[in-house]
Formats: C-alpha cells, structure tokens, sequence
C-alpha cells in the first residue's frame, strides 16, 4: 500500500458553492498512481466546508447558497459569537453541518466519481480568502 499527501491552496472565492473537482485532480497528480485506493480530501478551516453534489448545473450550486442561507441566517440575535462579522457564525454552523472532509475512491488513478457528481468547496464567508486542503490518497498501486 502506498500514501501520498499533499496541501494544496485554493486562491479566495466568492460566497457559495464552487466545483474544485479540476484542481484536486491537476494539483495532485499522485492519484494517478493509486489502482484501488482512497483519497481523503479535509479543509483547514471552520467557516467553510466540503462536499459532493451536481457538477453540470451550475443552478444548482446557486440553489444551495439560496437554501443555506435561509436554513442558517445571519444577525440572529441569539449568537453571541458575532465579533468576526455577521456572517462568521453562520458560516460555522452551515461549515459544521456539511462537514470538514471527504472519502472518495480511487479507481484505476481516478476519482471514482459518478456522472454527475463533483467536489465542492463551500465557502461561507464573504472574506473568506485562501483556503487550504490537505488530500491524502492512498491504496495499492500495482
């Protein structure tokens, strides 16, 4: 069994749900070595999130933001963390409910993706800035 890891840092985007399924594959070309295997991709911070969803639509990805921002609002007045703006706690509570990482399988030194489906990187700040990703993959290789 073989491990390769690797940081990689995503440039600041925008508010909402953004397909990164192209940067994981072209940062990270050690995936292409793993025959069957796993690649865990976790993000290092608390006010954005991953996830696995559409990757044709981009609809929906502005459906998502529409939806999370109604489910998690901003300025309630019952979050006492609200010193980092108004949309700092809300981005750790729509950050934990997705979650921090992912597992997907590799097969034959691709992402075992289905057809539709794409890694999102949810950012949930306005001033989000870089964001950094540690992907780990790891499997046999012959």
């Amino acid at each position: 069994m073989e491990f390769y890891q690797k940081e990689i840092t995503l440039p600041a985007l925008s508010r909402g749900f953004h397909l990164i399924t192209p940067q994981i594959v072209s940062q990270f070309p050690e995936i292409g070595r793993i025959q069957s295997g796993f690649i865990q991709v976790f993000i290092k911070h608390t006010s954005a999130s991953l996830c696995i969803n559409e990757n044709a639509d981009p609809t929906v990805r502005q459906d998502f933001e529409s939806h999370f921002n109604k489910m998690v609002p901003e300025n309630m007045s019952y979050y006492k963390h609200n010193y980092e703006g108004s949309d700092d706690m809300p981005a750790h509570i729509k950050a934990a409910l997705l979650g921090c990482q992912l597992l997907i399988p590799l097969t034959a030194g691709r992402l075992s993706l289905g057809t539709w489906q794409g890694i999102y990187l949810c950012e949930h700040r306005d001033h989000g800035g870089p964001r950094r990703l540690v992907c780990t993959a790891f499997g046999s290789t012959g």
